[in-house]
């Protein structure tokens, strides 16, 4: 697994979400909408504390993981996270390993 954060998704993260010392931005499989690769499941995400993680991308100071029980969603894939202007949100892009 590998994740990718782009630069317009970072600033996104860094205005948006506030996080406390040895807290990170977790992104896990959700049921409920749909991927390149996923039917019936989307990305959610949530800040926690990482405590078994499957990746962990530290950028400028920002923590970004999965854990490994989310492994059955992030397993064989990269996953880049880039910034929708329209929504103004983070979006998803997956690509097989």
């Amino acid at each position: 697994m590998k994740v990718t954060i782009t630069d317009a998704a970072l600033n996104w993260f860094k205005k948006e979400i506030e996080l406390q010392p040895g807290m990170g931005i977790r992104f896990f499989g959700k049921i409920y909408g749909n991927t390149q690769v996923h039917d019936g499941f989307s990305v959610g995400m949530s800040v926690d504390v990482p405590e078994h993680p499957l990746f962990l991308e530290e950028i400028d100071g920002l923590t970004f993981y999965g854990e490994e029980s989310d492994d059955w969603f992030f397993k064989g894939l990269e996953m880049t996270v880039d910034f929708d202007e329209k929504l103004n949100e983070p979006k998803y892009l997956f690509t097989e390993e």
